[in-house]
């Protein structure tokens, strides 16, 4: 048997001696202490940012149930212009400013965003027609757009490959939960009866924050290997656990014509078109769930209230599939449990009266949340974990959430006006994509299992990706040890 290259660490200490260090050499103990840091110090910053982008991303949806649209006049299908404006800058803007995330540090970069899209949110609390909103929407677009590539990536350089999901799941959980606040936010505005203002304004500005972008500038690190928190040792283990089970190498320099070289593997391509189909579903559920629970016939400040336990259903769901992934360290099948999971329920809704059979309808949307939120996560970490070069993993982080938000077009044209309130042909859309997803998502996990199996009965071997250093695996796939985490 061959033997498995593992990670030979060297950090300089700060008086200028090297530190060597493998990750076999570390004590779980030091391991977990470290994680823990990275824990405190990363997650909640990130995910209340994540939250704010969120909720000024979908808090349109909720300001129309108290009549939003008919005060600055929107007509026809202008609503839903203004919903799918914001997915063209959303998808053409992510990939370059994922570039500068790489090159600048998500540290520095995405707080900048953070106060664009929250000085988005505060405009169109006073924006007045469809023109000022319609131009609000489009920047609000653009600086939202490298939000969750960046995070995706940044997490990637402080943890491993088994640690990812869950991370990205606790990060994404901000997102989920925004439905429940906003639900909860305009429950409580909505009761707000003020003659110089509309109750809907104040959502805008409640949800529009700028400040803590300031804080997150000076508290995310840039890196490990930059952070003041850390000793040299803990800086050492920091590399160590990348090289051995993230990286080719850490702090790599960005070079932009390497980064795009994955996509001359179909296997990209296959997951391009698996985030184009589950982002449709998920795209309907992020912005139309409100007008959904609507549909069952409830009064505005109500329909806010019943939007919140449906979207803490699916972010509890959420985090118990993502943890549950990193600890089995499996992708395909935990991300085919939701997505047919969301499909039973879009099949639901789209062949009952909802009126007559509200109760049901109501479960369904159980079903849409506790399905929808999961498969974004887990299919960032696994086209992640299964890119070792962090460059090539920028770019296709940044290049697949681009594809995944442009389902945001198919989903906001396909919930129209004249379909209101059933939106029969825009559910029947979202489950087929949804289908069309879980069969991809399947078939691909079915590939890389029988790939793996191949490559060691090749080369004589009985080994997983989880008994490769990732350090060992500069040509990708093309490495005779690369082994597909699936």
């Amino acid at each position: 048997m061959d033997a498995i290259p593992t990670s030979d660490t060297k950090v300089q200490s700060i008086d200028g001696s090297e530190i060597t260090l493998e990750l076999s050499q570390v004590s779980p103990q030091e391991e977990s202490r470290l994680r823990r840091i990275f824990d405190i110090n990363l997650l909640p910053p990130l995910a209340f940012m994540y939250l704010c982008n969120a909720l000024d991303k979908g808090n349109v949806g909720n300001a129309k149930t108290d009549g939003w649209d008919k005060d600055i006049h929107l007509t026809g299908n202008q609503y839903y212009l203004l919903v799918m404006i914001f997915y063209v800058p959303f998808c053409l803007f992510g990939t370059p400013i994922s570039l500068l995330v790489k090159k600048f540090s998500a540290a520095r970069v995405l707080p900048l965003m953070m106060i664009g899209f929250g000085s988005m949110s505060l405009f169109a609390g006073i924006a007045r027609n469809f023109s000022e909103i319609f131009a609000i929407r489009f920047f609000l677009g653009i600086f939202e757009s490298a939000m969750l590539p960046g995070v995706v990536f940044y997490l990637s350089t402080f943890y491993k490959r088994n640690e990812l999901a869950s991370r990205v799941g606790l990060f994404y959980a901000a997102s989920s939960i925004s439905g429940a606040f906003s639900g909860l936010i305009a429950y409580g505005v909505f009761h707000i009866h003020n003659p110089k203002y509309h109750s809907w304004q104040y959502l805008f500005w409640i949800e529009g924050t700028v400040s803590f972008a300031i804080l997150a500038l000076i508290w995310l690190p840039k890196s490990p290997s930059t952070w003041r928190r850390l000793n040299d040792r803990q800086k050492a283990i920091a590399k160590a656990r990348i090289l051995a089970d993230s990286s080719v190498t850490a702090d790599e320099r960005l070079n932009i014509r390497d980064a795009f070289r994955p996509f001359a593997d179909p296997m990209y391509w296959l997951w391009a078109i698996i985030s184009l189909s589950f982002g449709v579903p998920l795209a309907s559920v992020n912005n139309f769930l409100p007008q959904i629970v609507a549909s069952l016939g409830y009064s505005t400040i109500r329909t806010n209230l019943l939007t919140v336990a449906p979207n803490i259903v699916g972010t509890v769901a959420l985090l118990f599939l993502t943890f549950s992934s990193d600890y089995f360290r499996e992708r395909a099948i935990h991300i085919c449990i939701p997505l047919a999971t969301a499909l039973v329920g879009f099949i639901i809704l789209g062949s009952i009266d909802v009126l007559a059979h509200r109760h049901v309808a109501y479960f369904a949307c159980f079903l849409l949340t506790s399905g929808a939120f999961a498969p974004s996560v887990l299919v960032s970490a696994w086209y992640s974990n299964n890119t070792p070069n962090e460059s090539r993993r920028a770019v296709v982080a940044a290049v697949m959430v681009a594809v995944a938000n442009s389902s945001g077009l198919i989903s906001t044209n396909v919930f129209r006006a004249k379909d209101e309130p059933k939106y029969i042909p825009a559910l029947a859309t979202s489950a087929g994509f949804g289908g069309l997803c879980l069969l991809l998502v399947a078939s691909t996990g079915i590939y890389m299992r029988i790939e793996n199996r191949r490559r060691n009965k090749v080369q004589g071997l009985d080994i997983t990706a989880a008994d490769v250093d990732t350090e060992a695996l500069a040509d990708g796939p093309r490495s005779p040890s690369f082994r597909y985490m699936y």
